[in-house]
């Protein structure tokens, strides 16, 4: 059983209305792109992939599942385009299988030696400070003792939101205010989870800098004063991605891959948009797994990614 399997209960309706926009308008599309025809053929390739590329899956993502979709047809011989949605959806599983995500269970959160420590980067805008506050409640109602650190001292709205936020769901909050130097913030989390034997450290950074020299700077700087008190600090940096943005969303990823060592994702906003496809592309062009979905508003509205009941979910609703 997964750290977060406790909130289960409608999980797949709730990912059901939150991908209903995506679900909707793409097969929409795909109507359109195989209207008239009775086979597979190349016109119907073509529309298949712009019904993919505006659906925001991504160009390369795109061309790989056409690729895919066309040695298929050359293996068969004759598929029909009734057989169109059952072969798209085996090639995005097997797309998504090949790109392992992983639960919180396998990061081995019970057998490391104190505090794990989960540093959280994004633009501003991408629903950082309100995923931070929903894993603060999932971690704590999973049983587990969290402390928040209000690292993003470039914006007094954002250590005020982090505070309301962990006034919200009940458990400290580290913070020196506006203009706050990160990292001693970051520090002083840290050595407050170590001195109070807290499970989960959760640390705010900067959502945007003058460039991406200066971002690297500051995150470096975070990290090493970190691992001053935890040498294997931060165990996760996660990076939230608006799925709303679409294409922007992988500019984004782009951008932070470069700049430091993400190794999990968070895609919010799906239950807004049209353009769920994006997580299908950033999944696979990045290889970085996608941990978590937003689907919703509320402070349960944040999923476990579970590639499987998303792609049954996206086909079948």
């Amino acid at each position: 059983m997964g750290l977060f399997d406790i909130f289960s209960k409608n999980k797949e309706q709730k990912l059901d209305q939150g991908l209903s926009k995506t679900r909707e308008t793409f097969f929409s599309r795909l109507g359109k792109a195989v209207v008239g025809k009775s086979v597979v053929d190349a016109d119907v390739l073509d529309n298949l992939e712009e019904v993919l590329v505006t659906s925001d899956v991504g160009v390369a993502t795109t061309l790989k599942i056409i690729e895919r979709i066309e040695e298929r047809v050359a293996r068969d011989k004759y598929l029909g385009t009734e057989d169109l949605n059952r072969i798209l959806k085996e090639e995005i599983s097997s797309l998504l299988a090949e790109n392992k995500n992983i639960d919180f269970s396998d990061f081995g959160i019970d057998n490391i030696d104190g505090p794990y420590v989960i540093m959280v980067v994004g633009v501003n805008g991408v629903g950082k400070t309100t995923t931070i506050g929903k894993l603060a409640h999932k971690f704590k109602a999973a049983g587990k003792t969290v402390v928040l650190g209000a690292a993003d001292t470039f914006r007094a709205a954002a250590v005020d939101q982090l505070t309301i936020w962990s006034q919200r769901v009940d458990v400290p909050v580290v913070s020196q205010g506006m203009g706050a130097d990160p990292a001693s913030v970051a520090f002083e989390t840290v050595s407050y989870a170590k001195q109070h034997n807290i499970d989960v450290a959760i640390i705010d950074t900067a959502g945007r800098l003058h460039n991406k020299v200066n971002l690297m700077n500051e995150l470096s700087k975070i990290k090493r004063v970190m691992q001053k008190h935890i040498p294997e600090a931060p165990h996760e940096i996660l990076l939230i991605l608006d799925g709303s943005t679409g294409q922007n969303a992988f500019e984004q990823a782009k951008q932070f891959t470069a700049t430091t060592e993400v190794n999990a994702l968070a895609i919010t906003k799906l239950d807004g948009t049209a353009k769920g496809g994006v997580v299908i592309g950033v999944s696979d062009q990045f290889q970085i797994p996608v941990k978590y979905i937003g689907v919703g508003e509320g402070v349960d509205d944040l999923q476990i990614f579970d590639r499987e009941a998303f792609v049954e979910t996206l086909f079948n609703g």
